[in-house]
């Protein structure tokens, strides 16, 4: 699927002088982007950024939005700019154990919500219930169905705006609305857990944002 997508190497070039950095970006596609600084290679998807600050704000097959020092700019094919920016700290999110169960409070869309993280779900989860409180209209998503622990239930795919977890924003993230109300709060499944690292310290789980 990527070598489909995959637009010609050596697409844009930047001389950032005031770090000594060079800034390559080695691939193009529908929000995501690979890029090279320093000769150490990222891959972002939409609203990701590298460790030096360089944050993907959309792109296409043709150019990709940055953000470079708080600047938005377009950058096209043979692009060359001279920039500066400062290196980024990781965010972090710290998720303490309750009653066996690492739980926490984050945001969808900007809106509050009770996470509780499960591994063994590939999305990120919500009931019927909490998605209307929170203005998704999950009926427009991809209907299908999913194995829970009351048995086949009926789901509608989609992609939420945002999530937040402690400092940790992602963006375009993949969820799946339960078309019932069971749950009561948000399950924090592998499309959010896959984009960031776990460590696990005894009654604390830290999650680190890949870069």
């Amino acid at each position: 699927m990527l070598a489909r997508i995959l637009v010609p190497a050596l697409l844009l070039a930047v001389s950032l002088s005031a770090t000594a950095a060079e800034l390559q970006i080695l691939g193009l596609f529908r929000d995501m982007v690979i890029l090279r600084v320093d000769g150490t290679q990222y891959t972002l998807r939409r609203g990701e950024s590298a460790p030096e600050g360089i944050k993907l704000i959309a792109a296409n097959s043709e150019q990709a939005v940055l953000e470079i020092d708080g600047r938005q700019a377009r950058y096209e094919l043979g692009t060359h700019i001279s920039a500066s920016f400062a290196p980024r700290l990781s965010s972090r999110a710290m998720i303490r154990s309750r009653n066996g169960m690492y739980a926490v409070q984050g945001y969808i869309n900007g809106q509050t919500v009770q996470f509780v993280v499960d591994t063994g779900a590939s999305y990120v989860v919500l009931d019927a219930g909490l998605a209307q409180s929170l203005g998704i209209d999950y009926r427009q998503g991809q209907p299908s169905w999913a194995t829970t622990a009351n048995g086949r239930a009926r789901i509608y795919r989609l992609r939420l705006d945002s999530v937040q977890v402690g400092e940790i924003v992602l963006h375009d993230v993949e969820a799946a609305i339960l078309d019932q109300n069971v749950i009561g709060g948000a399950l924090l499944g592998m499309s959010f857990l896959n984009r960031v690292q776990m460590k696990n310290e005894g009654q604390i789980l830290l999650l680190h944002q890949k870069w």
